[in-house]
């Protein structure tokens, strides 16, 4: 009778009663212990209790109690165990070493108690607290777990967040909040966070997603930290719901993909029409050029004035029409350059023969200084010629008296030994305050002297560019009223 009683109090007590050899090999599982670790009797007995209950970092906790209770009779301990569905549970337990006539310690009496439950609430009572008005007035989520991975705090924007109830969260594991695909993973990596918990910002790590109560994924940031209380170590888990950011960056990609398309659109109508604009605007050049040298037969003095007028419009379009082809082409990375020997003084004699006419014709002096010693780079030499081109053109432009000056020379710039080309002009010069757009695209400088001139400002920013492209630069000094003085630097070529 008394053996009937003593098994019916071992089977109706909730705690978990294990009864094991001294070596820790189950003799004993009552069925509080398979409510609390989730084994079944014919599962359990003959197995080692650490293989059944220790998770793996503490597998060498329950050797030591042994031991101690061994030795005295009895130990007590808390600790965290591990169930058979992978959940931490809270366990405050005792051993007990169970002796025969002769005082030898045949058996181990374990007494398992779940507090689970009440660890959450005593660490819920202890932030509550602490941090309950703190942390109510965040604006993102907040959520608090022990070891154990149970929700301890939930403030009511983590309960709004996720579609709870205020209050249900409590107690609640955290896989609960995360899609299946992501719970088993997430377990592994709170135990070794636990073990070195350190601060962790919002949005570092891969991406993640919560999971509503109805089911509904949404994506995620969170900031983790590690709270220090009397009762252990807590995570603070900061949570805000990305889903609008996402939509606009979603959004953002579409609309570059469709940015994308519409560049290459433009490029190829551009690489095509280059022919069909050029043709003919090369054609008008190439006749009016035949009329101007009366090959054709004589023409009067109004009949040259505006075949003058048709040609040079005829050179802008074309020139601006090559302007824009070329800066498409930087701004696509397309510009192929084909890098060659080049004696500069060779190349600025040729241009200057180009601007002489147009320096003439506007009464200007265009002097050139060039050192003995031949100066050679190695570079493009369409964008050279281009860039040194532009500026001489619009050194001439902007001046309406005096002289253009264009000097060659060698210095050293950014630490490296270049080349350089001056030129210098005597014309109106560039008030401190628009300095800084000279070299934007489509800029122009807008005051009454200069907005006499036609130009559509790409000249300076594609001279820039190329300037860029051939490891140089472009520099600048001017004074309103007093002229300026660019410069081009490209690396010198070194001859032995």
């Amino acid at each position: 009778m008394a053996t009937d009683f003593a098994k019916l109090i071992l089977d109706e007590t909730p705690d978990a009663v294990i009864v094991t050899a001294t070596d820790g090999q189950v003799l004993c599982w009552t069925r509080g212990a398979q409510a609390v670790f989730g084994y079944g009797e014919a599962e359990a007995l003959g197995r080692a209790l650490s293989e059944l209950t220790a998770p793996p970092d503490l597998a060498g906790g329950d050797a030591a109690i042994a031991r101690e209770a061994l030795d005295r009779g009895c130990a007590y301990f808390e600790s965290l165990r591990r169930g058979r569905d992978g959940a931490l549970v809270y366990i405050d337990g005792s051993a007990k070493a169970v002796v025969d006539a002769a005082g030898r310690a045949t058996h181990l009496l374990w007494n398992l108690k779940d507090v689970t439950q009440l660890k959450v609430l005593r660490d819920a009572k202890l932030l509550d607290a602490r941090f309950g008005h703190v942390l109510e007035s965040t604006p993102d989520a907040i959520i608090m777990a022990n070891a154990g991975g149970r929700v301890v705090l939930a403030t009511r924007q983590a309960h709004e967040m996720f579609g709870y109830r205020q209050g249900e969260l409590r107690g609640k594991p955290l896989e609960l909040l995360m899609p299946e695909r992501f719970r088993g993973p997430h377990a592994a990596h709170r135990d070794q966070y636990f073990a070195g918990p350190q601060l962790r910002p919002m949005g570092a790590g891969r991406e993640l997603y919560g999971l509503r109560k109805d089911g509904g994924e949404f994506p995620v940031e969170i900031s983790l930290s590690p709270i220090r209380t009397e009762e252990g170590t807590l995570i603070m888990s900061a949570i805000r719901d990305i889903t609008e950011r996402k939509r606009i960056e979603q959004a953002l990609q579409e609309k570059n993909v469709e940015l994308g398309n519409a560049n290459q659109a433009k490029d190829r109508f551009l690489a095509s029409m280059s022919h069909e604009l050029r043709t003919p605007l090369n054609a008008i050049i190439g006749f009016t050029g035949t009329m101007l040298m009366k090959l054709p037969g004589p023409i009067n003095v109004e009949q040259e004035r505006q075949l003058r007028t048709i040609q040079g419009s005829a050179r802008h379009l074309l020139s601006l029409i090559n302007d824009l082809l070329d800066l498409t082409k930087i701004a696509s990375g397309k510009v192929e350059l084909n890098a060659e020997t080049l004696g500069c003084h060779e190349l600025i004699a040729e241009l200057l023969g180009v601007y002489r006419p147009q320096a003439q014709h506007k009464g200007l002096t265009l002097d050139y200084a060039a050192p003995e010693r031949p100066v050679r780079v190695c570079c493009d030499r369409r964008a050279l010629a281009q860039i040194v081109g532009n500026l001489l053109n619009n050194a001439i432009k902007f001046t309406d008296a005096g002289h253009v000056r264009v000097a060659l020379g060698r210095a050293e710039v950014d630490g490296r030994r270049c080349a350089t080309v001056s030129i210098s002009d005597t014309g109106v010069g560039i008030a401190q305050q628009e300095q800084d757009m000279l070299f934007q695209a489509f800029s122009q400088i807008d005051n009454g002297s200069t907005r006499q001139f036609e130009g559509t400002g790409l000249g300076l920013h594609l001279s820039q560019k190329l300037a860029q492209l051939l490891d140089g630069r472009i520099m600048f000094e001017s004074r309103y009223g007093e002229g300026s003085v660019f410069t081009l630097a490209v690396p010198l070529q070194e001859m032995n």
